[in-house]
C-alpha cells in the first residue's frame, strides 16, 4: 500500500510563494503614502480658495463704501448749491426793499439814517479786508436786517450814498458826491441836426446798495447794486 507524503521543501516553497504574493499585492507602506498625498493637496487647495475669497470680499466691501461716500458727497454739494442759489435770490429781495425805502424817503437822503440802514457817505473795505468782515464789522449798526423768509434766509442790507462828506447837500462844495453828468449845451438827435436840440437833464445822485443773506447750512450770498435817484 502506497502512502503519500508531503515534501517539506515543496510545502515551504508554496508557503513562501503565497506569502510573497500576499506581500506584493498589499504593500502597506506604499499604499498609505500614495493615498495621503491627494488629501493633503485638496486641503491646501481649499485653504488658497478661502484666502482668495476673503480678499475679493474685502475689495468689494471697500468699493461699496467708496461708492456710498461718493454719493453722499455729491448729494451734499448739490444741496449746498441749492442753498446758495436760494440765498442769492433772497439777497435780490433786500435790494428791492432798499430801493422802496429810498423812494419813500428821497427828500431826506442827504442825512444819515442808520436805523434804516442808510449812510449819507460811503467807505470801502480796507486793504486785505473781506467784504464779509467789512459788512459785519465796519458797517455794524448801519445796516437793516429783514425778517427771515419762509426757507430760513435772513437778509440784511446797507445803503451808502456815494459822497465823501456825510449829512451834506450833493451840490455843496467839497461834498465829493458822484452824480450823473448834466448836459450844459446842445446835443445830438437821430432826427435833428447836431446842435439844434437842447438836451435838459436833472442831476441824479448815485447810491450803492449791498445786500447780504445768511441761510441754512451757513449759506452766504452778497448782491450789490448801484442806483441813481
Amino acid at each position: 500500500m502506497l502512502t503519500k507524503r508531503k515534501s517539506p521543501e515543496l510545502h515551504t516553497f508554496a508557503k513562501c510563494a503565497c506569502s510573497c504574493a500576499h506581500t506584493a499585492s498589499k504593500p502597506h507602506g506604499q499604499t498609505k503614502t500614495l493615498s495621503a498625498r491627494p488629501a493633503q493637496l485638496r486641503a491646501k487647495q481649499r485653504g488658497v480658495t478661502l484666502l482668495i475669497t476673503l480678499i475679493m470680499l474685502v475689495a468689494m466691501t471697500l468699493t461699496a463704501i467708496t461708492l456710498m461716500r461718493s454719493m453722499d458727497t455729491t448729494n451734499l454739494i448739490a444741496g449746498n448749491l441749492a442753498f446758495q442759489q436760494s440765498a442769492t435770490r433772497s439777497a435780490d429781495t433786500g435790494v428791492e426793499s432798499a430801493i422802496v425805502w429810498m423812494q419813500n424817503n428821497i427828500a431826506t437822503l442827504q442825512n444819515d439814517s442808520f436805523a434804516n440802514g442808510y449812510s449819507s457817505s460811503f467807505t470801502n473795505p480796507a486793504a486785505n479786508q473781506s467784504w464779509d468782515n467789512f459788512f459785519t464789522v465796519t458797517l455794524a449798526g448801519r445796516t437793516l436786517a429783514l425778517a427771515p423768509d419762509a426757507v430760513g434766509n435772513t437778509v440784511t442790507y446797507g445803503i451808502q450814498r456815494l459822497c465823501l462828506s456825510a449829512n451834506t447837500s450833493p451840490t455843496a462844495v467839497g461834498a465829493g458826491c458822484t452824480v450823473t453828468p448834466v448836459a450844459a449845451g446842445g446835443g445830438a438827435g437821430s432826427s435833428e441836426d447836431a446842435g439844434t436840440v437842447q438836451l435838459n437833464a436833472s442831476t441824479q445822485q448815485y447810491y450803492r446798495i449791498t445786500s447780504r443773506t445768511v441761510g441754512p447750512h451757513n449759506a452766504k450770498s452778497y448782491v450789490q447794486a448801484v442806483v441813481a435817484m
